[in-house]
């Protein structure tokens, strides 16, 4: 398959819902369950409504756990024919939960990994944890939806070993963006920073001032959450080029944290620490810790989903009246630009090898009845007149809309691809989300996605594991000064001569000419 490694994302100035889809959502009619039956049957000849599919799920959560009785989920689970048993696991602690849940063996139906990449599911998938779906799905005659309504791409990035095993959580390519108080930059005469070099200089400012007013300097420059700003990473390694494919001498394509550009961005971080731009606990402040410091303006810079600037400038604004949250635009740095792409999944469902086949094809039909832009569209607003009015034409949501129709209404159905999902709020005003759109329009023609989110090594996937930590903890230091930046390029190198490494820089390197033909 012929494809450029830079995403060229075809992008859609249309508002997210036309009036005709938001009427489709709105009737009451039920959605159609692909058992052929024509709602024009006389109602005496009516086949019986097929029972609703009940189906367990273990997914993330990144709000507030939802009630499954309330108006937005007993609708959406009346138009999918579906009644959905979910466990909810807060978001920064999935990825344990899914590894503690994959080890037990005790799996749920379905699960979310958040990765199709992750190697403690790649080798559940190497040990006959979940279904084999390429026979099942075919050509997609049975499931159209489930190809129609995706990225092109998305069923190759599935494969594993040439077989599908997940259906894929269908997600834009525009999300993450690096965020700036552009209030604070106007108090102190700051223009907009355009290259990293700005940027630096930018908050070093901000952090040797008293923006806040709480007669302390305090405020935090870059925050993070995780390791090593978890949401940020690639957007700042994109800056450095550390998201061009890098190969060794040998033809091997080097893992990301591993190249030379990324020891050069940590190089960076080192410097952010040292002028107290960085936060101070930057490994070890959790997601939601992270969330909370900047909804409360603590900190003047955060990367993470573009379409929350709106939700958090109304949060700062309760104890910061002039508040304005914008997302930077591509800043130059000495490699490229700092804008990262996703891929368009964000991970997928993977069935229970322990579910029967009759089942699995009921799930199926759930998933592809899901897969519209019309219950995409319900995901974003609910019920029109009860979460959300129209302004200006565009869907607006109530304060029960705000309650109900929250991140989590995402989380147990794949989606339609729809590349300004991640940028649009359905909070925000009209012209506010035009303005987004136009501004981040940029993002789809100069940013690059991270490989890795992608092609996969089995010799990595066993072997990296044994290093992981020891690696994190090296970044650390280095950060932080206790250790020099000779020593971890020193160790740096010595990882990329081990046998097991190198073996997976050719497994890489063969996957990524299988998916992107170079």
């Amino acid at each position: 398959m012929k494809r450029s490694f830079r995403k060229q994302v075809s992008w859609a100035v249309a508002p997210v819902l036309s009036i005709s889809l938001l009427a489709g959502c709105t009737s009451g009619a039920p959605a159609a369950t692909g058992t052929g039956t024509s709602t024009n049957t006389a109602k005496d000849s009516k086949p019986a409504a097929a029972e609703p599919v009940k189906i367990q799920f273990l997914v993330p959560s990144f709000a507030e756990v939802p009630n499954m009785a309330d108006h937005y989920w007993t609708e959406f689970q009346k138009r999918s024919n579906s009644k959905l048993d979910i466990e909810w696991i807060p978001s920064g602690d999935y990825d344990t939960k899914f590894d503690l849940v994959l080890a037990s063996g005790n799996l749920p139906e379905v699960i979310v990994s958040q990765s199709a990449t992750r190697p403690t599911l790649l080798n559940a998938i190497n040990q006959g944890a979940f279904w084999d779906l390429t026979s099942l799905l075919g050509d997609f005659s049975q499931y159209p939806n489930l190809k129609k309504n995706a990225d092109p791409n998305v069923w190759n990035y599935m494969k594993v070993n040439g077989k599908i095993y997940g259906v894929a959580r269908n997600r834009p390519n525009i999300d993450p963006g690096i965020k700036m108080r552009k209030d604070w930059l106007d108090k102190l005469n700051l223009p907009i920073p355009q290259t990293l070099d700005e940027y630096s200089a930018a908050l070093k400012k901000i952090v040797e001032s008293d923006l806040d007013g709480n007669g302390k300097k305090d405020t935090i420059g870059i925050l993070g959450h995780g390791f090593l700003l978890a949401d940020g990473d690639s957007s700042y390694l994109a800056a450095f080029g550390g998201l061009d494919p890098i190969f060794d001498k040998d033809g091997g394509l080097i893992k990301e944290v591993l190249t030379p550009n990324y020891t050069q961005m940590v190089d960076w971080f080192r410097k952010q620490y040292a002028d107290g731009i960085l936060a101070k606990e930057f490994s070890t402040i959790k997601k939601t810790q992270a969330e909370e410091m900047f909804a409360t303006g603590r900190a003047a810079s955060y990367t993470r989903n573009i379409w929350r600037d709106f939700s958090w400038e109304q949060d700062i604004k309760k104890v910061q009246p002039e508040a304005n949250v914008i997302t930077l635009p591509p800043m130059k740095g000495p490699g490229g630009v700092s804008v990262a792409l996703v891929p368009p999944l964000f991970g997928a469902f993977y069935i229970s090898k322990k579910v029967p086949e009759a089942k699995v094809k009921q799930i199926l039909e759930y998933f592809n009845t899901t897969t519209t832009k019309e219950f995409t569209d319900f995901n974003y607003f609910g019920i029109e007149g009860v979460h959300h009015k129209l302004v200006d034409g565009q869907p607006q949501l109530t304060d029960q809309g705000v309650k109900e129709v929250t991140t989590n209404a995402n989380q147990p159905f794949p989606m339609a691809f729809n590349n300004i999902m991640k940028v649009f709020n359905a909070s925000a005003p009209k012209a506010y989300n035009d303005a987004k759109i136009k501004d981040t329009e940029v993002f789809a023609k100069v940013g690059k996605m991270n490989l890795f989110n992608v092609v996969y090594s089995d010799t990595w996937t066993t072997t990296w594991p044994k290093y992981e930590k020891e690696w994190q903890s090296m970044v650390i230091k280095a950060i932080v000064g206790q250790i020099s930046m000779d020593e971890y390029k020193s160790y740096v190198d010595k990882l990329n001569t081990n046998a097991d490494i190198k073996k997976s820089y050719q497994e890489f390197a063969a996957k990524y000419k299988e998916f992107f033909g170079k």
